[in-house]
């Protein structure tokens, strides 16, 4: 066989640079595409290129959300720590108000993503207008309930005389700003399902930068604005979010895209306002299901002092940052799921969610080798203090082996009820996290003697068993004969 000259050798060399640079364009091509919103047809598009496209907004609007939180810490923070005890314990207030937006949004995403998956433009707008109603009616009474009793919740909750006298104002501005949270968390949610996750993300940009100017301009009287202490923290967080439904609210009537509310939509249905409580009642009991667990590990965890709830509190910050791109991939096999059985076919659905859970185990493995062996440098950017340090690094090292495990389960909780059947990861989280977790939390840290980190062993654990327990289910398929 003839040799090849060494000239034409040199000469073919560069063609492998050549394809990087057309795989790195196509790459940042499809950013771009994602960043911007695709109009393009879901259902028809590759599986790998759908799922980028509403995994990359997805993730930078969680980003976003965990945003509002870090922001007015940062700030009140500089008020004192009776003013950061505001904050805290109205958040634990408004933990119930995140379960019901989270179960409504369940709700919202699986109808409209099978609305937009039939190719019925009309009962997809209809149905949005149903979700908001609903949300609008909910969060009304809460809010008024909210204000109302706003004292008597902060006292229930341990608040101290300063928390009382200054406090409470801030609790009542938070709680009056209601609807604005719930229909924030709502109507992206019906983005997500049409497949306008884009649209979702800005909204959070723009909620997002305006409570990052308002916060310090309305807490510390910076220019024209007055000085109002914690209760500013509060005006800036309900003001941003109240900009970001006002768009929200533009782009539901003005867009040009896959969704779009019209006049003639706009009429209370209580029957399918009903079916959506119905499908919503469970997302509810699972998010409250979900952060009670971690409330009750963290009482367990309290329990062998300061130090060990410091390093646990570290470590599980820096875990919820590092699932952001895990939710992001849900989300998306949610919306996949969804619009797939609404075209009819199911199949395509649950190949979107195996392979979102592929992708989910490759990031998810990779992260969580990384904290294993960096985590003592990960614990030490946040803290000086050496106990506190060992105790995080342990923490983060244990939980960090239950990344793999919870790839796939993340997917399919998410895949579950995108396609209408909630009550099934509600059972899965029940039996996992109540029912295995905090007894095996509580068993390992004292009569065993593990100490904080026997209840820190006791999460992989619970993980695996969901894991295991939802590709069980998925496969028996019974999620195909959901009607929503």
């Amino acid at each position: 066989m003839e040799e090849t000259p060494l000239a034409d050798r040199h000469a073919q060399a560069p063609e492998p640079v050549a394809s990087r640079d057309a795989v790195n364009k196509g790459l940042w091509s499809l950013v771009k595409e994602a960043l911007h919103g695709s109009e393009q047809d879901l259902t028809q598009l590759p599986l790998g290129r759908a799922i980028f496209l509403l995994a990359v907004p997805m993730v930078l609007e969680m980003c976003m959300e965990s945003v509002f939180a870090v922001v007015d810490v940062a700030f009140v923070g500089r008020l004192g720590a009776e003013a950061v005890a505001t904050v805290g314990l109205t958040e634990g207030i408004l933990t119930i108000i995140y379960a019901a937006g989270m179960g409504l949004s369940i709700g919202a995403t699986a109808m409209v993503a099978r609305r937009i998956g039939e190719k019925d433009a009309e009962r997809a707008g209809r149905t949005a207008v149903q979700a908001i109603g609903l949300g609008v009616i909910i969060s009304t009474v809460l809010a008024v309930a909210g204000i109302i009793f706003a004292r008597p919740m902060m006292e229930a909750l341990g608040g101290s005389p300063w928390v009382l006298e200054h406090g409470v104002a801030y609790t009542r501005v938070m709680m009056g700003g209601v609807v604005s949270i719930l229909l924030l968390f709502l109507i992206n949610a019906i983005f997500r399902g049409a497949g306008d996750a884009a649209i979702a993300m800005r909204v959070l940009m723009l909620a997002n930068g305006l409570n990052i100017v308002l916060a310090p301009c309305l807490i510390f009287g910076w220019g024209p604005f007055p000085e109002m202490g914690v209760v500013g923290a509060a005006w800036a967080t309900t003001l941003g979010r109240s900009a970001g439904v006002v768009y929200q609210l533009f782009r539901l009537v003005r867009s040009n895209g896959r969704l779009q509310v019209r006049r003639e939509h706009v009429s209370l249905e209580p029957a399918t306002m009903l079916a959506m409580l119905r499908l919503s009642s469970a997302g509810m009991v699972q998010a409250l299901v979900t952060t009670s667990s971690w409330v009750v590990l963290v009482r367990i965890v309290s329990s062998f002092g300061s130090t060990a709830l410091a390093g646990y509190t570290i470590a599980i910050r820096i875990v919820m940052f590092a699932l952001l791109p895990a939710w992001g991939l849900g989300n998306a096999a949610a919306t996949l799921l969804g619009q797939s059985m609404g075209a009819g076919d199911p199949e395509r659905g649950a190949k979107a969610v195996w392979l979102a859970g592929k992708y989910n185990l490759m990031v998810l493995g990779t992260i969580g080798v990384a904290f294993f062996i960096f985590a003592h440098p990960l614990l030490g950017a946040f803290t000086t203090d050496a106990a506190v340090v060992d105790e995080g690094a342990t923490a983060l090292r244990i939980f960090s082996l239950s990344f793999l495990s919870c790839a796939y389960g993340m997917v399919i909780t998410s895949a579950f009820n995108g396609a209408g059947d909630t009550r099934t990861p509600t059972l899965i989280d029940l039996g996992c996290l109540w029912v295995l977790e905090l007894p095996l939390a509580w068993v390992l840290a004292h009569p065993v003697g593990l100490g904080s980190a026997g209840a820190y062993w006791a999460v992989p654990a619970a993980f695996a068993l969901m894991s295991v327990l939802g590709i069980v289910l998925f496969r028996r398929g019974r999620w195909k004969t959901r009607v929503v």
